[in-house]
């Protein structure tokens, strides 16, 4: 008879289930805040292309009778992703999980705290096209908060005029607060991110201080992309536990050599724009001071 409380293999195999279900419904469940619908799956070493528009305006005055010369709008690659597999590693010792009072403290708990830095890395990829300065980004201000967000979303109206989609917006949470100051509002949360749906004209808006105070940065639906390459059909090889998205790969095993408990994570994903002209980055221009 097994003695009472040993770890078995179907014990590894339910927190490799559960680190993939976790981090499946919270990918899951922020493309649906933000109104994408699109999970593109591609092979691994797959180029994903991002574009700008650049605009050649000629002198609208033109003499009578005279040939009205030509402007253009160029469409450019402004930066290629290449889809490629992240991998995570780590180990517990014996010594720390006997010290730590068991298998979850010592295991499950420190998953979740991996996950949480591999999320980061999946915003990291979104934000940074998003809130960087490019000169191809659309460019709007507002005296305030709620100005700078209309004038964002006054913008996104023009870019995407012929679009049915959800617009979106990213802010800085002191921002919204400063503004804000005693009302009350409904922030949910999901992937280590804040979100509020309907609220000041827009879909959704994603509170994150990866947006830099006294800027607000603004998109839609359409313009953000999740791309991946199933882990699924080469995961078995590693005894990888994955669902049927296989959108992550997870795998818990004991190293005998070195008395270690090891969780190994990979996934090959990347969350990001398609046109950077479709961004609208608003700055948040405080009044000026009357000279009264």
């Amino acid at each position: 008879m097994a003695e009472t409380n040993l770890t078995t293999q179907a014990d590894l195999v339910a927190q490799s289930i559960d680190f993939t279900e976790q981090f499946t419904q919270g990918i899951q469940t922020l493309l649906n805040a933000l109104g994408v619908v699109r999970m593109q799956s591609m092979t691994s070493g797959s180029q994903i292309k991002i574009y700008k528009s650049e605009v050649t305006k000629v002198d609208g005055n033109v003499a009578e009778g005279e040939v009205i010369p030509l402007s253009k709008v160029t469409r450019k690659l402004a930066n290629t992703l290449t889809l490629s597999f992240k991998k995570y590693r780590k180990q517990t010792t014996i010594e720390a999980i006997q010290s730590a009072g068991g298998i979850t403290p010592a295991i499950v708990d420190t998953d979740n705290k991996l996950m949480r830095e591999i999320q980061k890395d999946v915003k990291a990829d979104l934000f940074g096209y998003i809130t960087k300065a490019d000169a191809a980004k659309t460019k709007a201000e507002g005296a305030d908060f709620q100005k700078a967000m209309a004038a964002a979303l006054g913008q996104l109206a023009v870019k995407w005029e012929d679009y049915d989609t959800q617009t979106v917006a990213f802010a800085n949470p002191l921002d919204l607060y400063g503004w804000l100051g005693n009302q009350v509002i409904n922030v949910q949360s999901t992937f280590g991110l804040q979100y509020l749906k309907n609220f000041l004209g827009f879909n959704t808006i994603i509170l994150t201080d990866a947006v830099p105070a006294g800027t607000i940065a603004a998109t839609v639906a359409d313009n953000i992309n999740y791309f991946y390459a199933p882990i699924s059909s080469v995961g078995a090889l590693f005894n990888m536990t994955s669902d049927e998205t296989g959108l992550i790969g997870v795998t818990h095993d004991a190293v005998n050599n070195n008395l270690t408990y090891e969780t190994v994570v990979t996934m090959a994903n990347v969350l990001t724009t398609e046109r950077l002209d479709g961004i609208v980055l608003s700055s948040i221009k405080a009044p000026a001071a009357s000279t009264k």
